[in-house]
Order: structure tokens, then sequence, then C-alpha cells
């Protein structure tokens, strides 16, 4: 059995950011939304507005009137947060806790994050087992909350859903080499024709742009076919109208 996670939003001050929440939970996959004292009351009809389809998520929405009551049923707590603190708690980057959710089988896992202006307060931290640091640049730490939420659902629903998310292989077929060097010779007969290579002496430097450039691309049978009906298209000569 996967996991269980459970997204709780201390104290969020705006219904947007609630919604928006609602809805990158639902788009990677997630469905446990709580918070506590939402700032203007519990239900919120801008939450609604930004959640989109996400109405599902937010009508089952548990609401607490403090932290402890909030993570009671969960086994292990991250906490998020932009800054170190300076409190007694494992402090770990985004790899570190993948890694650990990764290791870890059949748990109730709470994922906590603090209100927009202030972010978490020690207290609310003092409840966890890890504070995570999401990386941002040091200029600005400063994360929105629906954007914090959106990393971190993005993050877990790769790791638990990697071989739905690998590339897949595109194999276009690509044409052979000798029917690429037939199209480049005929755009160089063409720029020939047309006096392109001057001064002389560049000639040879010009080529070998022109070689570089085709020969990097990895084109199929009808891409060449096209690109040839192209240059010879442009070579000919415009017929006089009477």
């Amino acid at each position: 059995m996967k996991n269980k996670y459970g997204f709780i939003l201390i104290k969020p001050q705006l219904g947007e950011n609630i919604g928006a929440s609602a809805r990158s939970l639902k788009n990677f996959g997630f469905n446990s939304l709580l918070i506590t004292n939402p700032k203007y009351g519990w239900p919120n009809e801008k939450a609604k507005a930004t959640s989109v389809g996400a109405f599902d998520i937010l009508n089952k929405t548990k609401v607490f009137n403090d932290t402890i009551s909030a993570i009671e049923n969960f086994d292990i707590i991250f906490s998020f947060s932009a800054r170190k603190r300076d409190i007694n708690k494992k402090h770990i980057n985004i790899k570190n806790f993948l890694n650990i959710i990764k290791k870890t089988k059949q748990k109730k896992i709470g994922l906590m994050f603090g209100p927009e202006a202030s972010g978490l307060s020690n207290l609310d931290l003092s409840y966890s087992n890890y504070v995570v640091q999401i990386p941002s640049s040091p200029k600005f730490k400063s994360m929105n909350l629906s954007h914090s939420v959106s990393l971190v659902s993005y993050e877990i629903f790769k790791l638990n859903n990697f071989k739905s998310t690998k590339q897949l292989v595109f194999n276009k077929g690509i044409g052979q080499k000798g029917k690429l060097s037939k199209v480049i010779n005929l755009l160089k007969n063409n720029l020939e024709k047309k006096n392109f290579f001057i001064p002389a002496e560049k000639r040879s430097s010009m080529i070998k742009n022109i070689n570089n450039l085709f020969y990097r691309m990895e084109p199929n049978d009808k891409e060449l076919r096209i690109l040839s009906s192209l240059i010879g298209s442009l070579s000919k000569n415009k017929k006089k109208h009477n």
C-alpha cells in the first residue's frame, strides 16, 4: 500500500490560495486538504472560484482550530519553509525529503505549510519530524503558499508515477545520410548559381557552416522530400506574366 498524504494549511489568509492549492492537489492526484483557522472563515467563495474544478476537494476539506488537532492522525509530519529556522529539528532539502518518503511505506504523511505573511511559527514547527527547505533565489526566498503546495505535490507525483511520466521514445524513422547529402548538394548548387559564396576565400568556411547546420538535423524521408522540393522551387525562374 502506498503512503497516504494530507496537505495541511496553517492559518491561511487568502481564500484564493486555498482554492489554488486544492486545484494543485487534484492536478497531481491528491485529495486530502486540511486547514486551521482560515482568516476569512469557511466555506470561502474566493477559494471556490480559484479551485476551478476541484470543488470535491474543497467540499471535504477539514477545518481545525489548532495545529495539534490537524496533525493528530498522521504518522510523520514534514513542515515546509523557505529559510532555515533556529530550532532543534532536522532540516532537509527536497531531495532528502523525497528519499525519505520513497523509503517510507504504509504511513500517513502530513505536509504542513504556513500562512502567507509569516510562514510557520516555531510552535508549529515543533510538531514536525522534519523541516524541509524549498530551494529558491537567495535574493527573494518568500514563496506564495499555493505555489509551494504545487511544487511539493508535483515532486511527490513524479516520485510515485515515474513510469507514467518517463518520456516516450519518438521513433520518426530518420532518413539516410546519403539522401540528406543530395538535398544539401542541391542547395549548394543553387547557391553557386546565385553567387552566394562571395568572397571566394570564405567559400570553404561557409560550406562547413551549412554542413554543420544540416547534418545535425534528423529529418525523416518525408521531411527530406519537402526540403528538396522547397529548395528546388526557390531556384526556379519566375514566369513572366503577359
